[in-house]
């Protein structure tokens, strides 16, 4: 089994290089290849990328779940692993994947914490290690078995956000889902940037439009509305 590493981007300067180098050191021979997807980043995300060797796509639609599908559409391996450029994943991603999938686990992702020692963020991150949707997240990670992947047609467009739930959703309708007890670590930038409970209160608002299946577009909009992205 080799795995394609997919990372959707856009005005990820800040952090691409290095997710990349990590990648590319602790590949252990089954990643195959690290494909960036950029929706046109006005930083040097891109250049950055291409330094480091790997395949750079560009997305005309700034939007993860094209960015995603792209990058699925131009990968070679047998598991797909959509990882955000802001994660900092541990040396045994590639084995623990593999691992799971051997298992008989089609996909899954991992426990996170926080790069923050605020005991709230903490708090967040405990609830990671339960099986209940709203614990999941892609700043988890995502890998899944091109197989299942393909069969369910990938992540659903219509979704400007929320897209990964949307999916987790569809593969555990019929399939194992792996939560690997280990934690990667995921930036609390967005946390930084507005309070705690802001954060709370909007992906709360966020969650109830959509199980209540309201328009993406208007949930996409009424969340950049709710929090500072500075």
């Amino acid at each position: 089994m080799q795995i394609s590493v997919i990372i959707p981007t856009f005005n990820e300067a800040e952090y691409i290089g290095q997710l990349i180098t990590f990648l590319l050191l602790n590949s252990r021979d089954i990643v195959k290849e690290v494909i960036v997807v950029d929706a046109n980043s006005e930083d040097n995300t891109v250049s950055l990328a291409q330094q480091s060797g790997v395949k750079v796509i560009t997305s005309s639609i700034q939007s993860r779940a094209v960015q995603m599908n792209l990058g699925a559409m131009h990968s070679q391996g047998d598991i797909l692993y959509f990882v955000h450029a802001d994660v900092t994943l541990i040396e045994s991603f590639a084995t623990d994947i593999c691992e799971a999938i051997q298992s008989g686990y089609p996909a899954g992702c991992y426990r996170y914490q926080f790069d923050s020692k605020s005991w709230l963020l903490k708090a967040n991150a405990y609830f990671t290690r339960f099986n209940g949707i709203m614990c999941r997240g892609g700043d988890q990670t995502l890998f899944v078995n091109r197989a299942l992947f393909e069969s369910l047609n990938g992540f659903n467009e219509h979704f400007i956000i929320m897209e990964d739930y949307d999916i987790i959703q569809r593969i555990r309708k019929a399939n194992r889902f792996k939560i690997i007890p280990k934690c990667i670590t995921v930036s609390s930038r967005k946390y930084r940037s507005n309070s705690w409970l802001k954060v709370q209160i909007a992906n709360l608002v966020i969650f109830m439009m959509y199980f209540l299946k309201r328009p993406s577009k208007k949930m996409a909009s009424l969340y950049k509305r709710m929090l500072n992205y500075g």
